[in-house]
């Protein structure tokens, strides 16, 4: 089994499958939609409307780049509160038109800077949380690369939470946390263990329910292998899920987060 450490560094390759890569492999006719109509498109947050199985869904996701041009474009996936707004136009949107939501999350967590402070970072991600929370349609969530702070939670208040098998989720990267206890960023490696930040340890503590696998027998499993299991894992949730009624998915959804 792989320590910790190691979990966090393949959370954070740049080789990992992105949000746009799995929206346009495991759904149908994917067509992105851009702004928050009131400030501008931030492209560190990706989503708009697709088919699965016929089923019209909306996605969401942080869009990380797999080289170093793109991930400037992308903010590295660190949203502006546009980038928030953004998700949460298209997820009234969903309701409206009763559409399931699917979020797919990697960020080490929303952008600090100071222009974003100014623009109501807090204000956006708690209204992420508020209006997710009072959602009627299904919503899933599915870590697949770092799940840093309020900035995952923000697209991670779903009926389900999944994480893929090389991933991680936590209040803040263990850098941050052995520099905040142990003033001594170097120890990082036994912050990571002691924060049980890994899909194990989270589906061990009931923090989330399902873990992708990106392993068979120690052996990497194909991108081609892990979208299709993927397909066919959110179309056999989403037929659960859709059997439940709005207040159902909202009373569920609640209970989920209260027991925290």
């Amino acid at each position: 089994m792989k320590e910790a450490m190691e979990i966090v560094a393949l959370s954070r390759k740049t080789s990992r499958l992105t949000a746009l890569e799995i929206m346009e492999s495991v759904f149908n006719d994917f067509i992105e939609f851009h702004g928050d109509r009131s400030f501008h498109d931030d492209k560190a947050i990706v989503g708009g409307i697709a088919t699965l199985n016929g089923q019209p869904v909306t996605v969401i996701g942080n869009q990380k780049g797999h080289e170093i041009k793109e991930n400037i474009l992308r903010n590295f996936g660190s949203p502006h509160p546009e980038g928030y707004r953004k998700a949460l136009r298209l997820m009234k949107q969903a309701e409206k038109f009763n559409r399931p939501v699917i979020t797919f999350v990697n960020t080490s967590g929303a952008y600090c800077g100071v222009e974003a402070e100014e623009r109501g970072q807090g204000e956006a991600i708690a209204r992420n949380l508020i209006e997710m929370s009072k959602l009627k349609v299904p919503i899933l969530s599915i870590i697949i690369g770092e799940g840093g702070s309020g900035g995952a939670l923000a697209l991670a208040m779903g009926n389900q939470v999944w994480m893929m098998e090389h991933t991680m989720y936590s209040v803040l990267s263990p850098e941050g946390f052995s520099s905040i206890l142990w003033k001594n960023a170097s120890r990082s490696k036994e912050a990571a263990e002691l924060m049980k930040l890994t899909a194990q340890d989270l589906l061990g503590l009931d923090v989330i329910d399902f873990i992708l696998p990106e392993t068979n027998k120690e052996e990497l499993l194909s991108q081609e292998h892990i979208l299709k299991d993927m397909r066919e894992q959110i179309s056999s949730t989403l037929k659960e899920l859709s059997t439940k009624t709005p207040e159902q998915l909202v009373e569920e959804r609640y209970q989920r987060f209260r027991k925290y």
